[in-house]
């Protein structure tokens, strides 16, 4: 009998789903989640953008292959400029880290592999050819200090970290290390001096792997480390640079830029020429070099180092190095070639005005000089409003005093001044805020007679108290209080110094009036929400604030200026002499061989003033807070600032107001403001700190001088990285809040009713800031009831009992304006 195979099936589900309930017998719930998610308008089912829509595989293959063709053209566009043999040199800096390295040992190391003879300075440009690869490089060497070597990176292709096989990196290098980080690399190449000394060789592989753990820290793509001492690998490093293409720094390549090779003054003159010049300190200067990055437009400005901005008055073609060599014989290979213009300025050329014009100044701006008076108010500002004003009492008229049985027919017909003659003696013990003099209980008078004018008083009410029974109050003497308000203030400052909590808190002196110090200060309901008044910092705004640049809508004007830069001017990889305009002579005398130059075209508006954020964040190598309005130095971008920047706090609120800060402590992050011009896109910023300079001194301020640079001399000034950030969109309707906190001590408390007392001195500030509301370090708030006597008392409820060991606080706010920020020039 044959056997029957037996074949595994699946048999066929019996499961079937549920008839579907119909929609009137829905739950809610199952309606919402039936609908939820859906686009009422619309075609129903229709996905609306490239990513939602479903692509077939030939739309995908054929999306691939576009991607694929526009990322190899995107590559060869990159390459072209240094391809051939008259392309744009690569730019190599040297940079050591450590003081028993040298890099102009290393230079000779690369060369010398590759039977390359050239001469190497000890700092400087060195241009050389690699016939080998066909290339051309050009290796900076900058001097030892932070200054150099920040410019010599910001301008490489390549930068050539040096370290050493047998000592550490110190805190001077770690400090160059973190700079270059911060600002900004392209492509990192990280080589070893003297790692063939090390005995025994079995020791050579731990220092390599200990040398590469330490630079991952900074840069984690540093897969390799390639020691100098091996001809071979020196040749691996040329052939390193020579083959890839530098991925470059994404602020650089939004712009023109030019490594400067030699630069023309104009030609010496005699001395009666020059004594007509001395009047004149600007001339006009030729720089030769490589246009990189976009194209180079003369309608643009140019920043050049640290000499400041200038225009362009021309832009002519030069003649690469190749061009100029000549054959043994010494006949020129090409003959010199007529001065060829390549772009020229229109009238749409930028100045060099950084404010607006008086007459573009809208109309409805008012110029209002001085604040305006506040004599007719008898409030604090609260929002947008002022209570208390004339057409509103702050004060119930006290109830007049009657004879007893007199009847309220009877007390409309008498005047105030035809009362009894025996309330005269009344009259002089209570005045007419109900406050009782001072002078009848110093003068050792019983109080009895007060009693008996309190209890008089309290008959003569139309209604009985709602908190019950009145208490007597009485102003201690002028000696017990001040002795009780030292001791009090001498505990709260103990307690103030471990606490971080409440920075804000001032104190007021009891002979100032509050009203008339804290004039500029108002209250604000919420710091996020409320509305913030402009008007009433009119007077108060710095000069010309109103002729700076104001941009609405930040983004599509940064794409707008970004788009301007990709077509037109000098195509990038030309070799050309730059015309500048009234450049001063004084930067003559600077050595540019030994401080290379390095030029920077500014897109549209890039000159102009505005407010300027920029987000910092303090270094872990600075122990010690940032006070707001202190002398920085600021990087960002080609350019180098002074700046007394406002601290605030960082993000977004719905009312755009911000609260000041008076020191940035470290490990948090916020926002330095100051007025300077203006920088498209997010730019990496660096923060320094002079650290001999005689400001920091008066000031008092420990300065760790560990993080000196030990190779600059003491006519240098010597710089300290104290925080990185990144620029942030600018924006003059950022209100910056400056808030202080006036501080109370609960003296009474019955219930929800609390007598304050410390926070005031007097009964017309008591009045005068009756509208903000009353906080507690405990979550408590509550508002001013009424005021207690002269001495600033007064009585509050509260939303619940509150603790006595508990501090009353009120909050007010005033708008800061930032600094203006000047141009630094690095001392020679």
């Amino acid at each position: 009998m044959a056997s029957v195979t037996e074949t595994h099936h699946h048999r066929n589900t019996t499961k079937r789903p549920h008839k579907p309930f119909k929609s009137r017998h829905s739950s809610k719930s199952s309606l919402k989640a039936i609908f939820k998610g859906k686009i009422e308008d619309g075609e129903k089912g229709r996905r609306r953008t490239p990513h939602q829509q479903v692509l077939s595989k030939l739309d995908r293959r054929n999306q691939a292959k576009q991607n694929q063709r526009k990322k190899h053209q995107e590559h060869i566009k990159s390459s072209n400029i240094f391809s051939g043999r008259g392309a744009a040199p690569k730019i190599v800096a040297v940079v050591p880290l450590c003081e028993d390295v040298n890099a102009q040992a290393a230079v000779e190391s690369l060369n010398s592999s590759l039977d390359i003879q050239a001469d190497v300075p000890s700092s400087g440009l060195v241009s050389v050819d690699v016939e080998r690869f066909k290339q051309r490089l050009e290796y900076i060497i900058p001097q030892n200090h932070l200054i150099a070597v920040l410019d010599a990176c910001r301008v490489a292709d390549f930068v050539v970290l040096i370290l050493s096989a047998e000592q550490e990196v110190e805190t001077h290098g770690e400090h160059l290390l973190k700079a270059i980080e911060s600002q900004g690399v392209s492509n990192v190449v990280t080589v070893i001096q003297g790692l063939e000394t090390i005995q025994p060789p079995k020791r050579r592989a731990q220092t390599l792997s200990s040398l590469k753990s330490y630079i991952n820290h900074f840069f984690p793509d540093q897969n390799k480390l390639i020691s100098l001492d091996s001809r071979q690998e020196c040749t691996n490093v040329i052939r390193l640079i020579c083959t890839n293409i530098p991925k470059g720094i994404r602020w650089r390549e939004d712009r023109s830029w030019m490594l400067v090779e030699r630069v023309q003054w104009p030609a010496k003159k005699g001395a009666a020429e020059k004594q007509h010049d001395a009047k004149d300190s600007e001339t006009e200067v030729v720089l030769t070099g490589v246009v990189r990055g976009k194209g180079l437009k003369a309608d643009r400005l140019v920043q050049l180092a640290d000499w400041g901005v200038f225009q362009i008055g021309k832009l002519t073609a030069a003649q690469s190095d190749i061009q100029h060599r000549t054959r043994k014989d010494g006949v020129n290979m090409k003959p010199e070639l007529e001065e060829k213009i390549l772009d020229q300025p229109t009238q749409e050329q930028d100045d060099l005005a950084e404010l607006a014009p008086n007459d573009l100044i809208m109309d409805d701006v008012e110029d209002i000089s001085v604040s305006q008076p506040n004599s007719h108010r008898k409030g604090v500002l609260l929002d947008d409003h002022h209570y208390f004003s004339d057409e509103e009492l702050d004060v119930a008229s006290p109830p007049k005093r009657l004879p007893k049985g007199t009847s309220a027919y009877q007390a409309a017909w008498l005047l105030d001044d035809d009362t009894d003659s025996s309330l005269d003696s009344d009259d002089e013990e209570i005045d007419q805020d109900g406050d009782y003099s001072m002078d009848r209980l110093d003068s050792g008078e019983s109080s009895s007679a007060v009693h008996r004018a309190v209890s008089q008083k309290a008959e003569t009410e139309i209604a009985p108290s709602e908190l019950g029974p009145s208490e007597m109050f009485l102003d201690p003497s002028q000696d017990e209080e001040m002795e009780e308000l030292a001791a009090f203030r001498s505990r709260q400052k103990r307690e103030s110094q471990e606490d971080l909590e409440f920075p804000d808190e001032i104190e007021l002196a009891p002979t100032v009036l509050a009203r008339e110090r804290l004039a500029r200060y108002r209250g604000l309901k919420s710091l996020k929400t409320s509305v913030w008044e402009t008007t009433e910092d009119k007077g108060h705004e710095p000069e010309d604030w109103h002729r700076l640049l104001a941009v609405k809508n930040y983004k599509a004007s940064k794409n707008r200026v970004t788009r301007e830069a990709l077509v037109g001017g000098a195509s990038p990889g030309t070799r050309v002499h730059v015309h500048l305009r009234n450049v001063p002579v004084a930067p003559r005398t600077n050595d540019t061989a030994q401080n290379p130059l390095c030029l920077y075209s500014l897109l549209r508006h890039e000159h102009k003033r505005t407010v300027i954020n920029v987000s910092i964040t303090l270094d872990s190598a600075y122990p010690l807070p940032l006070k707001s309005k202190e002398e920085l130095i600021l990087q960002c971008g080609p350019r180098r600032l002074i700046i007394h920047p406002l601290f605030s706090q960082l993000g977004q609120t719905p009312n755009n107001v911000h609260k000041y800060d008076r020191y940035l402590h470290p490990g948090r992050t916020g926002v330095a403001t100051f007025i300077g011009p203006v920088i498209w896109g997010a730019v990496p910023a660096l923060f320094f700190k002079r650290s001999n300079s005689t400001q920091a001194a008066q000031d008092g301020s420990c300065m760790d001088l560990s993080m000196q640079d030990p190779a600059s001399t003491d006519d240098e000034p010597q710089l300290q990285l104290v925080g990185t950030g990144t620029c942030l969109p600018p924006d003059p309707d950022r209100v910056i809040a400056k808030r202080i906190i006036l501080t109370g001590h609960p003296h009474k408390i019955h219930k929800n009713v609390v007598t304050v007392r410390y926070m005031f001195f007097n009964a017309d500030d008591v009045r005068w800031f009756k509208a903000l509301r009353l906080w507690t370090r405990r979550g408590r708030s509550g508002f001013i009831k009424e005021s207690l006597g002269t001495h600033g008392y007064f009585k509050a409820t509260f939303d619940g009992k509150i603790n006595p060991q508990d501090a009353v606080c009120v909050s007010l706010y005033k708008r800061v304006f930032p600094r203006l920020a000047s141009v630094w020039r690095e001392e020679i």
